[in-house]
């Protein structure tokens, strides 16, 4: 039985007709485009729109427009719940989204109920591409593989160091924060600090304290760019010079907003910069020619649509199953991201991620720079 509900039909939605009214193929972009996480849902709704936008000025999928729909699950999964329900009434066949692992979870399984085909752009838990789903896949990485790349950077550099664990309790950044708990813990260091924060809390001066008595060499962060940036700068208030360590939840700009000047040298583990990718230039072009800075999750939600499109093309066939199994077939996809490949589960098949610091740009403005070979100790 399909499970289509009613909830969620006054979200707010909006509607942008990608080509005529009469558009055949309906797509939907999930993400939270209002609440704490709006600037990743800016940038999953940018990424979709202008590859939707190029997709349709280059003929279409098989010939028929696409009409891309917006829906906004604020970062909570109950209303992502309802962004599928409500797709699902309206006939969309394709999703690029959701971003939050706790939403992607429970709406893919919606879209499964109702043969909708998923990409998220940014879901990272491994639960995500581990239920056996026909219809659910992700072009970024996982954070068993993030963890890994962490912690093997705290064991290098920080082998002889205190180092202290802090998540904000959400699927992605416990799960994040316990891959790289598992991968220091292997190499026998011991956290001297594991802590739990909620979202949204915006007063941190207690776990300050403890962070400060646990003598920490360096925080790891599991969780977003907000209480990210917000645990920053009451650390550096309060004296704590400590650098912060996080994954990519905190690739936005607004994490310097948030966090203030204490936030450069800051590490972070994301997948290469995708705006220095040959196969990105004319994506990147088309986005600055509208002063838009395709960072962070931007040009990954543009693959997703490309990524669709070839499928689809290769299938002869805008079904979404059928269209899932040549995703499932090891076909190789020639995305904005370099060229990607699927397996079985619906993971891409490399590597996704390298280390980054946050420093001050010859403007003056602080934003993230890859370290050449993922080694940040010299990064002038």
């Amino acid at each position: 039985m399909k499970r289509i509900s009613t909830l969620g039909l006054a979200l707010g939605f909006a509607i942008a007709a990608a080509g005529s009214a009469s558009a055949q193929v309906k797509f939907g972009m999930q993400g939270p485009i209002t609440g704490s996480s709006a600037s990743f849902g800016a940038q999953l709704k940018n990424g979709a729109e202008q590859a939707v936008a190029d997709v349709n000025a280059a003929g279409g999928i098989l010939g028929k427009k696409v009409e891309l729909q917006f829906g906004d699950d604020a970062a909570d999964p109950k209303q992502g719940v309802s962004v599928a329900n409500k797709f699902a009434a309206d006939g969309v066949k394709f999703v690029i989204g959701a971003f939050n692992s706790g939403v992607t979870i429970p709406s893919s399984e919606v879209y499964q109920e109702n043969g909708i085909l998923a990409i998220t752009p940014a879901s990272t838990n491994p639960t995500v591409t581990e239920r056996k789903m026909w219809n659910i896949f992700r072009v970024c990485g996982r954070d068993d593989q993030q963890g890994q790349v962490a912690g093997a950077y705290i064991v290098k550099h920080f082998k002889n160091k205190k180092i202290a664990i802090v998540h904000d309790k959400t699927t992605y950044g416990k799960g994040l924060a316990d891959e790289t708990k598992k991968t220091i813990n292997k190499s026998g260091i011991k956290e001297v600090l594991y802590e739990g924060v909620n979202t949204g809390e915006k007063d941190f001066s207690a776990l300050v304290s403890k962070i400060k008595q646990s003598g920490a060499d360096l925080v790891y962060w599991g969780g977003l760019y907000t209480e990210g940036g917000l645990v920053v700068r009451q650390m550096r208030d309060q004296g704590v010079k400590a650098p912060l360590m996080g994954g990519d939840g905190i690739t936005a700009d607004e994490f310097a907003s948030v966090g203030g000047p204490g936030v450069e040298g800051t590490l972070m583990t994301y997948g290469p910069d995708a705006r220095k990718n040959p196969a990105a230039a004319k994506a990147v072009e088309e986005f600055r020619a509208k002063k838009i800075e395709p960072e962070a999750y931007t040009l990954y939600s543009y693959a997703g649509v490309q990524v669709i499109k070839q499928a689809a093309e290769a299938a002869n066939s805008l079904d979404p199953k059928k269209v899932a199994e040549k995703m499932h077939s090891g076909m190789v996809f020639k995305t904005v991201l370099g060229d990607l490949a699927f397996d079985k589960k619906g993971d891409i098949t490399k590597l996704d991620y390298v280390m980054y610091v946050w420093k001050k740009d010859p403007s003056g403005k602080i934003t993230y720079v890859e370290c050449p070979g993922s080694d940040c100790t010299n990064v002038k």
